[in-house]
């Protein structure tokens, strides 16, 4: 059922973003008079599962039966299909060739244009409904819980993030991200009773910090809500309630009791709990996967989430920024992947990577939160200067408009293959990565 429902979140999200995307070019394409000969959502190799051509119309609309993207064949222009036959006849005044490069440029945007005014309105439907929310970072009470990364960094148990490079910290998790994305490592901490700034190096830890998840997290305390029936420490002597402060008489946050735990899978150890105020020692076993297979609360229920609600007329200019920052944010994304430096190229994922992302329940808020976040990124990646992409079309058509002179057919067609080439690899790449992440 899980299965089923995250497929399904998954497909409407593409089935909505592709034909947004295709429509943009079909939209500048019908604006300049192109024809197109073809409007499909998802691909029809070989079959289709519906096809229909309206009476008096050019244009061929249909659904494939592969749902890996989908397609906008205009007349006259070289593109993935790699139809060449068309270009051995005259131009024709219907044609993309014969447009002006101003005009080829639109078109070529169009799919762009459309996933960034579609990720907007989505934000403006989504702030309208449900607001945003967002860990405070003045809620952080107990401070950060590290792991072992983290405490080489600079970083202590208990320290209180204040600002980084010089602006202050407004939402806990923005911690991360402009870290990462935007390399801002300058870091005020309050420690104690003292300001302390640390600098770690970026290029140092960026692996750690990208792969390995949160490296800092709130600081809460490893609190026992239920203990199952089938748990092996149901007799040990463990209460709901208990706080677990330290693992054999090593004390730290959340992070690190379950670092410790981990490094003593399979053991019995001596949990050091505090219960109403008191201290115990009590003996309890660790599983082989580490955990001692209790349920703890979520961090909603000890730390709250800050709500913010918009009037109408605060919706509209709240939801651009959020659009603006999300597509400032892919762009650092990308610039990072082609940084071999940073080695986050090992990151980059398929479709399995985004099938994981979509909740195994049902959830519209988070469906169309992420709906908006693909549209982004589907805008960026076809930015990419690459040929067979929206990116390297458009730079052929600004290189025209530059130098007044149209690069030769043969060259866009020998263009048109190397790009294939280089999304096959990039496609192989994030498979693979995939492959060893999630199924190896």
């Amino acid at each position: 059922m899980t299965f089923i429902t995250q497929a399904s979140q998954l497909l409407l999200s593409l089935s909505i973003l592709v034909l947004i995307h295709e429509l943009g070019h079909f939209f500048f394409a019908r604006i300049f008079k192109v024809k197109v000969d073809k409007f499909y959502l998802f691909f029809d190799a070989g079959f289709a599962l519906f096809r229909y051509k309206p009476k008096k119309s050019d244009t061929e609309y249909g659904v494939g039966w592969l749902p890996l993207g989908g397609y906008c064949k205009i007349s006259g222009m070289i593109d993935e299909s790699m139809d060449t036959e068309q270009l051995v006849t005259a131009p024709q005044p219907w044609e993309f060739r014969t447009k002006p490069a101003w005009q080829r440029l639109l078109i070529m945007l169009g799919g762009v244009i459309f996933n960034l005014f579609l990720a907007y309105f989505i934000y403006v439907g989504v702030l309208m409904c449900w607001g945003d929310s967002y860990y405070a970072n003045n809620d952080i009470k107990y401070g950060i819980a590290c792991d072992s990364t983290a405490l080489e960094m600079g970083f202590r148990n208990g320290d209180k993030v204040l600002a980084i490079n010089g602006k202050p910290v407004v939402d806990f998790l923005d911690i991360q991200k402009r870290m990462i994305l935007y390399r801002e490592m300058n870091i005020s901490l309050q420690r104690g009773n003292e300001i302390v700034n640390i600098e770690p190096d970026y290029y140092k830890y960026i692996s750690h910090m990208v792969s390995g998840g949160r490296f800092i997290a709130p600081m809460i305390p490893l609190r026992i809500k239920e203990i199952p029936d089938t748990s092996i420490n149901k007799l040990s002597g463990l209460y709901v309630g208990d706080e677990i402060m330290g693992v054999n008489g090593i004390r730290g946050g959340n992070l690190k009791i379950r670092e410790l735990l981990g490094q003593n899978k399979g053991t019995t150890v001596t949990l050091n709990v505090l219960r109403q105020n008191e201290s115990l020692d009590i003996q309890a076993q660790v599983s082989n996967e580490g955990r001692i297979e209790v349920i703890e609360p979520d961090i909603s229920e000890i730390i709250p989430m800050t709500q913010r609600q918009y009037s109408i007329l605060q919706v509209f200019p709240a939801a651009l920024l959020k659009a603006k920052n999300r597509i400032s944010d892919q762009l650092c994304e990308v610039r990072m992947i082609f940084t071999p430096k940073t080695k986050t190229y090992k990151q980059v994922g398929s479709f399995i990577s985004i099938y994981k992302i979509y909740s195994n329940t049902w959830n519209w808020q988070a469906f169309w939160n992420i709906t908006a976040f693909l549209s982004i990124m589907l805008a960026v990646l076809n930015l990419l200067p690459i040929p067979a992409l929206d990116g390297g079309h458009a730079m052929f058509a600004i290189y025209e408009i530059v130098v007044r002179r149209k690069p030769g057919e043969k060259f866009l067609i020998r263009a048109q293959v190397v790009g294939m080439i280089i999304l096959i690899l990039i496609m192989a790449l994030a498979l693979g990565n995939d492959i060893i992440r999630h199924i190896l």
